[in-house]
């Protein structure tokens, strides 16, 4: 029997112990928001015809996917992602896939994040590379006031406990949910704003990551949704305070060997990770297009709020846009710290793992390590340090003034994200 019989049979089992009524068909549009179709069950047995054909779909509606005169195609779920679905009833319950899109000729289709990301991660395979990556999604929990505004749901800061952390019960019950989707959640915590939060999950492959960033967000959204609170992964929902970054942690494999370490260089740091460094500051002014592509993200990205604004990097040093954390060995790591939770996960870590194979194929001299505090000094003396800022332009005053408010039309339009 193939792996592939072997795991759908697993599937089908699953689906008669549990129930399952609906089977959930998934994917990303260009933004990273989640669609899904669901197909009543009348047999557990209806899944191989649903794994084997796929289901057609008019892609013309859903952002990013397909022009309105050429809008079918075929969604075909990745027999890997199969999960039940925890915030769903236990009893005649949801489970769901991910999908690849294919065209109905059975090519990938090009406008599929999710596709996208599996070519860029073909270019590493050549090389005989892994490209492992560990974000870290921020968020908050949020509720109304009396006047019906949205409001952080605690006064709580980095770290706190009960009384002042209001979310110790929420994060419980969103850590029990995604462990029964085989997260391996290894902490949780407050954050370092009122009424936000951190889980954080292991490091796998980079398409396993993705999907599961996808996944967290909606889980994280529907348990929180239950429990009378709203979850929102706007990158910057209130003025004055930190806003929510998505840090994401990157590292190359190579034969089970981290290439990004070499235990005989003063750092420990190779100079494949260097050249991989370079890459991310070359291409960081067009990244920012993909790893922060909402007005609201460049509202999170102001000096004082522990968010990059200098095309820099470090290591202990997280004022600028790229660190590398103490741990060594196999936990050696690339932070990128610009990146967002209104980012497509998909689409971001295909730039991510290109722009530093680009500065591997072509030795980009990342230059010297940035130690000190950047938001300490005036643009003048950044200028004189030869750091450039994020942006491609330096606004005046009363621009920099206006664009670190946040308004309601914001909140209208990115509170889902």
């Amino acid at each position: 029997m193939s792996a592939k019989n072997n795991k759908l049979d697993q599937i089908i089992k699953t689906i008669e112990v549990n129930d399952i009524k609906f089977l959930k068909l998934e994917f990303s549009d260009i933004h990273g928001l989640p669609k899904s179709m669901a197909v009543p069950l009348k047999k557990a047995n209806d899944v191989e015809d649903i794994v084997n054909d796929g289901l057609l779909f008019d892609g013309s509606s859903v952002a990013g996917l397909a022009s309105i005169n050429d809008s079918d195609l075929l969604a075909k779920p990745d027999i890997d992602t199969f999960s039940t679905i925890p915030w769903r009833p236990e009893s005649k319950g949801t489970a769901r896939f991910i999908c690849d899109i294919f065209t109905t000729d059975g090519k990938s289709y090009d406008g599929d994040p999710r596709g996208v990301l599996k070519k860029s991660l073909k270019l590493a395979e050549k090389r005989g590379y892994q490209f492992n990556m560990g974000p870290e999604p921020e968020f908050f929990i949020i509720k109304k006031d009396e006047e019906g505004n949205y409001i952080p749901a605690d006064e709580a800061e980095y770290f706190d406990v009960e009384p002042l952390d209001q979310g110790t019960d929420i994060r419980r019950e969103i850590v029990l949910g995604l462990e029964k989707l085989d997260f391996n959640v290894e902490v949780s915590h407050h954050e370092v704003a009122a009424g936000q939060h951190e889980v954080d999950f292991k490091y796998a492959d980079a398409l396993k990551t993705a999907d599961a960033v996808i996944t967290f967000k909606e889980a994280v959204k529907a348990l929180v949704n239950k429990l009378g609170f709203k979850a929102t992964f706007m990158p910057k929902p209130f003025l004055g305070i930190n806003g929510s970054g998505m840090h994401c942690n990157q590292s190359l494999f190579k034969d089970g060997e981290n290439i990004f370490y070499d235990p005989n260089t003063e750092t420990k740091i190779s100079q494949d990770a260097l050249y991989f460094i370079g890459g991310l500051l070359e291409h960081a002014p067009a990244l920012s297009s993909i790893l922060s592509p909402t007005v609201n993200s460049y509202k999170r990205l102001v000096p004082g709020y522990e968010a990059p604004c200098y095309i820099a990097y470090g290591f202990k040093n997280r004022s600028t846009l790229l660190r590398i954390p103490a741990s060594r060995g196999l936990g050696t790591r690339i932070e990128c710290r610009s990146a967002d939770p209104s980012c497509n996960p998909y689409l971001a870590f295909a730039v991510l793992l290109e722009a530093g194979l680009d500065g591997m194929d072509n030795k980009i001299d990342p230059g010297e390590p940035t130690e000190e505090n950047l938001f300490a000094y005036t643009e003048d003396e950044i200028i004189q340090k030869g750091i450039t800022s994020l942006f491609y332009t330096i606004k005046r005053a009363e621009w920099d003034a206006y664009r670190i408010q946040v308004f309601d039309y914001e909140r209208d339009e990115y509170l889902n994200v």
